[in-house]
């Protein structure tokens, strides 16, 4: 099969195959498998041994056995509901296969009286009697070879057997052939020098899933240079944009220093100069500035922003929920109250006689910086000379999100993005490869270490102690249940149990938020938090990452175990954010898995976030990482950093090596239709790449 029939093969609806019907395919979807292509990527996630066919007498119960029988006797039940027996034989004993759901023909066809058949399935003793009921296989002798296997096992959903399954996969795998090879030798010498249509089938048939095998490694190394082969024509895309350049002399932006009670530290001015140095280019900035929560983010995003309005162009400053706005919005009132600035505040919940009056002075250039939630977004929205953009906590926009957000302001406006949440080195060029990239690493010199300690649950009492002290000296705290996904009903009860318990030693003290809340209930809370009438707040959910309660101290986290590092690092940068010493107490629970007393003693030894989350991909896979998913970098299927991490580093190589050549480009289309992404290049590239 040639390419071109194989992409119109793989790329089909999944319903081309034999034996999709109406049911089968809608079944199918519920596991995200809708193109024939889709099968290849829900790979094996064990194996059944099926070989060795046993005689009756050997038996084991509970185990997965084949076994060759004769069928010799049937008992058909009259009474609706119950179910159907065959008794089959062999030289040495008897065996009842038993049906549920299956109608008189079906049985009668599959075993035919006085035939010879392989079965396969688990076997159970009832009645003194051994039995399999719904055989996973039944086939006839010469048809053996077929079962007497190890055979793979997948991850299926209701109403999909393995037997169904694997036919499916056979059709697919049988019409897998050699295709043109998109590797350049050198590559191919690197990764294993094996074909993907070798490795295709060798990784649906190996016994065991060996992730540095070379069928496995060349699968992952495809599905990293897919993705930098579009994070590439990302940024080629944005590096087209040409703009008006900003042209300012930083008097404004020094203005806006002399009002901080705190000097900027030397990492902050250096990311400070790499955002002038791209506002005042003639390309479109599109940068991410990552740092550690209490990094002094915001500062830097502000100063970059007096810059900007200091060359005649108006700012947006856009975050996730309305607090942190009005937290940013507080924040800019301060540092810019000795110029001449106008600051204006938007979200859905001001009123229609502001919203009017905000949008007429966008227009004619009287508001230079507007800070609010997304609703700055809207239509109606819009804005005189708008020349920067800045987002807050970003890492829920995934790459066609942020394709979208380049558009914005049209060509001359710049955008700069913000987030908390640390990617470790391996996963930065994979998650923000269309961006360029600042860190703060470094903390404000101000900025104290919050002390972290551990305590077992049964010395709640000390824990309590400590915190009736914090409170007689003004400070507040947080109390953190785990989130239990699979039980809001259990998640909910274990927070109001705890608001109940705390509430008998504090009183009206205590506040609780839980996931049943609406939004608006949440702000109220979280604003009586702000203004102190509450001084314990009981969660279940992760506390808003980035907003600033400066006399929250304290944060108790109950079953701390449950949680993952770069999890418990995000929620103890909630307190110590004011001049007080903030401490974080991590409550467990007895009989410590080793994984989970490597989390509390890293923790307990750094407060460096990005050497944390290095820690945590190490211990827990980084599917699991806090801000991952959010950030589409759980979307490999094959791919995992951390077994490859040394692919990730050829794939940087490799791009490099594309980007010079992009008449090579046109030869990536059937990898990247492989894995979801051509749609993407398209919607991008300025040239088609079909």
């Amino acid at each position: 099969m040639n390419q071109s029939k194989m992409q119109n093969f793989l790329f089909n609806n999944v319903s081309k195959l034999k034996g999709v019907g109406t049911t089968t395919k809608k079944i199918l979807k519920r596991k995200k498998i809708e193109k024939v292509s889709d099968l290849l990527w829900n790979l094996p996630q064990g194996f059944t041994d099926r070989t060795n066919i046993k005689k009756l007498n050997e038996l084991e119960i509970g185990k997965v056995t084949t076994i060759k029988v004769k069928v010799s006797k049937y008992n058909f039940p009259r009474i609706r509901n119950l179910p159907s027996k065959v008794i089959c034989e062999d030289e040495e004993s008897k065996i009842d296969i038993v049906f549920f759901n299956s109608r008189e023909g079906y049985i009668r066809k599959i075993l035919p009286l006085g035939s010879s058949v392989i079965i396969s399935g688990k076997i159970n003793y009832f009645k003194k009697k051994y039995q399999i009921t719904n055989p996973s296989y039944v086939l006839p002798v010469s048809k053996a070879d077929y079962v007497n296997k190890v055979i793979p096992k997948y991850s299926l959903t209701e109403g999909l057997t393995e037997k169904i399954y694997r036919k499916l996969m056979d059709q697919v795998l049988n019409e897998i052939s050699n295709v043109d090879e998109w590797h350049s030798d050198k590559i191919l010498e690197e990764i294993g020098n094996v074909s993907w249509s070798k490795s295709i089938r060798e990784i649906h048939a190996s016994k065991k899933q060996n992730f540095n095998s070379k069928f496995y490694r060349r699968l992952a190394y495809d599905e990293i240079l897919a993705n930098y082969l579009v994070l590439s024509q990302v940024r080629k895309r944005i590096r087209r944009f040409k703009k008006k350049n900003k042209k300012f002399n930083n008097i404004l932006s020094k203005k806006v220093i002399n009002n901080f009670k705190f000097s900027l530290t030397s990492n902050q001015e250096n990311v400070i100069n790499e955002i002038n140095k791209d506002l005042k280019s003639d390309f479109k900035m599109f940068r991410l500035l990552q740092g550690d929560v209490g990094c002094g983010k915001t500062i830097v995003s502000l100063v970059s922003a007096a810059n900007v309005i200091e060359s005649d162009w108006q700012v947006a400053l856009m975050a996730p929920t309305e607090i942190l706005a009005k937290q940013h919005y507080d924040l800019a009132r301060v540092i810019f109250k000795s110029t001449s600035i106008k600051i204006a505040f938007l979200s859905g919940k001001s009123e229609y006689k502001e919203k009017k009056l905000i949008k007429e002075k966008l227009l004619n250039g009287k508001i230079n910086l507007l800070i609010g939630t997304h609703s700055l977004f809207q239509k109606s929205i819009s804005f005189k000379n708008l020349g920067l953009v800045i987002i807050d906590e970003q890492h829920k926009f995934g790459v066609k999100q942020r394709i979208e957000l380049s558009n914005k302001g049209g060509n001359n406006c710049d955008i700069l993005l913000m987030s908390a949440t640390p990617i470790p080195r391996t996963l930065m060029l994979a998650a923000y490869g269309d961006m360029d990239i600042s860190r703060i690493t470094e903390k404000p010199l101000n900025k104290k270490d919050v002390v972290t300690l551990s305590k077992p649950e049964e010395k709640i009492d000390e824990v309590l102690f400590f915190i009736k002290r914090q409170i007689n000296n003004g400070n507040q705290v947080f109390w953190v249940c785990p989130l239990i996904e699979e039980s809001k009903k259990l998640d909910y009860s274990a927070a109001v149990k705890k608001y109940n318990y705390l509430s008998k030693s504090f009183g009206n003290k205590v506040g609780l938020i839980h996931g049943s809340l609406d939004k608006n209930e949440k702000d109220k809370i979280l604003d009586n938090f702000l203004s102190k009438n509450i001084k314990i707040l009981v969660s279940t959910t992760v506390i808003e990452v980035g907003i600033d309660f400066p006399n929250a101290n304290v944060i108790v986290i109950e079953n701390s175990n449950k949680f993952g590092l770069s999890q418990l690092h995000q929620l103890r940068g909630r307190v110590g954010r004011g001049n007080v010493q903030g401490t974080c107490i991590l409550l467990y629970k007895n009989n410590l898995s080793e994984n989970a007393k490597k989390r509390i003693k890293i923790l307990k030894s750094s407060n460096d976030g990005f050497l944390i989350a290095e820690e945590d991909m190490k211990i827990r896979g980084y599917g699991d990482v806090l801000g991952y998913q959010q950030s589409g970098i759980k979307d490999f299927k094959i791919a995992d950093p951390i077994h490859h991490e040394e692919l990730f580093k050829i794939a940087e190589k490799d791009i490099k090596n594309i980007e010079s050549n992009q008449k090579n480009f046109r030869k990536y289309y059937f990898l990247l239709k492989l894995f979801d992404k051509a749609d993407i290049i398209n919607q991008i590239s300025f040239e088609k790449i079909i």
